[in-house]
């Protein structure tokens, strides 16, 4: 059995290969590595697919300063994650069913109303197992009124097969680049081919939207900010990643340099049982703007606060 989605007649197996976790699960009864599915009778377009779990759509402010601006960015966070990052800052949804079962009509619907908020953009948060409904979702709100940019959020564990399938819908991508060696990926996130993934994702994103472009006011339009949280005893990731970035993407491209790790939980190994220290994350930006990057966003390590993490109970607060 084969479910269609609206783009480009693409279809998707019942056995769940979307990520490249290619777990197989029938979503239709079980939830796949990722968290997502096994909804039951209470799905709601009767395919697995085109229905997720939304923890929260509200206006969101802490983003990117071009994401954000002063009205916020129209953020639908949803349940499930395909990485297994001891250190998740989100692990409430990304490991857990929470929220509420929405289908093509209904995603489409609240797309419009957080744009009637003021919303300066649409901000897709952790939606890898959800491209089909995305899509889908996107086709429909643009068709019923959606003028307002689309931000694809992610954590760049991505087929490149998965993503194609967005172009043309999504506007801006934020993708993090996480790691650089399999050594790090592995110990915090269980994906030892994290690296190998992510940079092949992000090539793709790059080539479908190009380097990040601003309206008048400097609210980002098309493009992409390449993120990269700066870990406690981490910096050579970092600059691993730096690299990567100045050997394979235009100089001009924005990277954002976060430096708002917070220890959640009370069983992280060091060093991620410790905030990032001054000093840490002052390397991590030399080595930026040695590399002549001249669109840096940076953080005060003031931000390494869970204030800064949504609570995930409810729409439109």
């Amino acid at each position: 059995m084969n479910h269609e989605i609206s783009l480009k007649k693409n279809t998707v197996p019942q056995r769940c290969t979307l990520c490249p976790l290619e777990c197989g699960a029938d979503r239709a009864v079980r939830r796949g590595a990722c968290g997502v599915g096994g909804f039951g009778p209470e799905l709601g377009s009767g395919d697995p697919y085109l229905s997720a779990l939304v923890a929260r759509a509200a206006r969101h402010y802490f983003e990117e300063p071009p994401i954000s601006g002063k009205n916020g960015s129209g953020a639908i966070f949803f349940s499930g994650c395909n990485m297994a990052c001891i250190f998740c800052q989100n692990d409430d949804i990304s490991h857990f069913q929470k929220g509420r079962i929405v289908g093509v009509s209904e995603l489409s619907e609240i797309m419009l109303r957080l744009q009637d908020l003021g919303s300066h953009n649409i901000n897709f948060v952790t939606p890898s197992p959800h491209v089909p409904l995305i899509a889908a979702a996107i086709e429909k709100a643009r068709l019923e009124g959606l003028g307002i940019p689309t931000v694809y959020n992610t954590n760049s564990y991505e087929k490149v097969e998965a993503l194609k399938r967005l172009e043309g819908l999504v506007d801006i991508y934020l993708p993090d680049l996480k790691y650089r060696s399999a050594v790090a990926a592995m110990k915090y996130s269980g994906r030892s081919d994290y690296f190998e993934i992510a940079s092949e994702a992000v090539l793709e994103m790059q080539r479908q939207c190009g380097v990040l472009e601003l309206d008048g006011n400097g609210i980002a339009k098309k493009g992409i900010i390449i993120r990269h949280l700066v870990l406690p005893g981490s910096v050579d990731e970092t600059r691993g990643v730096l690299d990567f970035i100045k050997e394979n993407l235009p100089v001009e491209t924005h990277i954002s340099l976060m430096s708002q790790y917070t220890p959640m939980g009370e069983s992280l190994p060091k060093p991620l049982d410790r905030r990032l220290l001054k000093k840490e994350y002052t390397r991590a930006v030399d080595h930026a703007l040695a590399l002549g990057f001249p669109n840096v966003y940076t953080q005060e390590l003031s931000s390494a606060e869970s204030v800064y993490t949504p609570e995930f109970n409810g729409f439109f607060e």
